[in-house]
């Protein structure tokens, strides 16, 4: 990488956001993270919105800057959002991320745009909303739709934040047909955390969130390459290809999206030695003696 590229790359993983599954020991796990980090917590119909929310109060009165994942298809009505909304304003979140959601049989919001309409007229007190988006595409969603949702939903968001992808090339010119035609919502890149294949689906099966075991069954390789190498994935490679396009400001790329899969101790051990390997301290920077 060149100085630049790595330059970008270190602005962007010494502040990123962590997601956070709102499990048992969620609280712990965040305590591993920087103070006053970002945290963004998903969503499932297993687990109900409420645990989201809950997880996000906690969070929130810790010093954390708290970013709950409002799945519209597991809010039940426009009472059921005012609440919601008026918990997390009780809260201290003015925050959150809009997602549509795998709940089967949806409320009255059946997808994110849906319910970012509703959040409008009710003149909701987020100061900042977040919306997914597909580089790779969606398992049950047409390219076509998921870009139109993505153009009506823009005006209404703050950024967008890219699914889980392993391919730098994918995510850079998926990003640069959408600057292309005129999306220019900043960026978050989503980028996987160290985590091992069997916490991914022992986590896929507890909360009920589907899209992580499908990656991997769809991707046996890449899970069968992840095993030999001793069983876990860093996004070492996977951030240096997307080096450049960070370093690029054409590219709109804000910040990092840690999925941590609340693998959160070995995640943020290697995110703090890659930062450290990016920029040296004085003291390690080899001495460069010019002769006369």
């Amino acid at each position: 990488m060149s100085a630049p590229e790595r330059e970008a790359l270190a602005a962007v993983l010494t502040a990123p956001t962590f997601e956070l599954i709102p499990l048992k020991h969620a609280m712990e796990h965040a305590a591993l993270l920087p103070p006053g980090a970002r945290v963004s917590v998903t969503a499932s119909p297993v687990k109900g919105i409420d645990a989201t929310i809950a997880l996000c109060e906690q969070l929130q009165a810790a010093g954390f800057r708290a970013v709950p994942h409002i799945s519209a298809r597991m809010v039940r009505d426009r009472g059921h959002l005012a609440d919601l909304l008026g918990w997390l304003e009780s809260a201290g979140v003015d925050r959150a991320f809009i997602v549509g959601g795998d709940a089967k049989v949806p409320g009255d919001f059946p997808d994110g745009l849906s319910l970012l309409r509703e959040m409008e007229e009710l003149g909701h007190p987020l100061r900042e909303i977040g919306i997914p988006c597909y580089p790779q595409g969606h398992p049950f969603i047409a390219d076509d739709a998921l870009l139109q949702a993505l153009s009506e939903k823009a005006p209404y968001a703050s950024y967008m934040t890219t699914q889980l992808c392993f391919d730098p090339g994918a995510i850079a010119s998926w990003l640069a047909a959408r600057r292309t035609e005129g999306i220019s919502l900043p960026v978050h890149v989503g980028v996987p955390g160290v985590t091992e294949p069997h916490r991914l689906l022992a986590i896929s099966a507890r909360i009920g969130v589907a899209d992580t075991h499908r990656f991997l069954t769809k991707n046996i390789r890449f899970v069968a390459r992840l095993v030999r190498s001793g069983g876990f994935f860093r996004p070492d490679r996977l951030l240096e290809g997307l080096a450049p396009h960070i370093a690029d400001p054409m590219a709109g790329i804000a910040d990092l999206h840690l999925y941590t899969f609340n693998a959160v101790k070995p995640t943020e051990t290697w995110r703090r030695r890659y930062l450290r390997e990016l920029v040296p301290s004085p003291r390690t920077r080899p001495v460069v003696v010019t002769r006369p």
